[in-house]
């Protein structure tokens, strides 16, 4: 098990997922954190800040009811693969599609599945308001989840076209999630889509105490 972690949140992950699969949480957390220094994937360069607010931020969805049932999921923003990278790790029963506008990026996220041995999930290179209309990919998930940089509005026009009726898409989201359910009102009509609750986070350390989940049902 990588020690270079605060020990706790190791026991924390080690007590629920296993250690197989926190040790590999970890493992991908560090590759990130290495390759960081060469291309750009994470402003958060501290090893316990990126593991509280990348590894334990993205896993916060893992207790939903609705993830739980959830086959296939499509992270929308992937980045350097937070939050479906790590869902992928400690869900392998489930099928991931990781999404992004960079290439660069997604080929680092390839790079390190097969060093890890990541198998349930692949990515694909595109903007999602233009692959979200294509017959493969339109209303073809359980689940649509996102912690991209982006306003509610834009991100449920982006996710919910993916979402099929009767799944959901998962918004991580701050505390000034309200203003933004206001501001997506129209979208969310449009979609046919509406919000079934706001989760918020439990047993958190302090860097992501405010932090909630936004449950958006189609």
């Amino acid at each position: 098990m990588n020690t270079k972690f605060d020990p706790a949140i190791t026991e924390q992950l080690q007590t629920k997922f296993g250690r197989q699969k926190a040790s590999t949480l970890l493992a991908y957390l560090d590759l990130v954190l290495v390759r960081n220094e060469h291309i750009n994937l994470t402003a958060v360069r501290d090893r316990n800040e990126a593991l509280v607010k990348h590894v334990l931020d993205s896993l916060a969805i893992v207790d939903l009811p609705e993830y739980k049932e959830a086959q296939t999921i499509i992270d929308v923003g992937t980045g350097a693969g937070f939050p479906g990278a790590l869902l992928a790790i400690v869900s392998p029963e489930k099928e991931f599609t990781l999404l992004d506008s960079t290439l660069k990026r997604l080929r680092v996220i390839d790079e390190f599945a097969q060093t890890l041995n990541i198998n349930n999930l692949k990515t694909v290179h595109a903007r999602a308001e233009e692959i979200s209309r294509k017959p493969e990919y339109k209303e073809a998930f359980d689940i649509c989840v996102s912690r991209a940089v982006a306003n509610l509005e834009k991100l449920s026009g982006w996710c919910l076209p993916f979402v099929r009726k009767g799944g959901c898409f998962i918004a991580y989201k701050g505390e000034n999630y309200e203003e933004e359910l206001q501001q997506a009102a129209k979208v969310l009509k449009k979609n046919k889509a509406r919000l079934s609750y706001v989760e918020s986070y439990k047993d958190i350390p302090e860097e992501i105490s405010g932090h909630v989940l936004l449950i958006i049902s189609k």
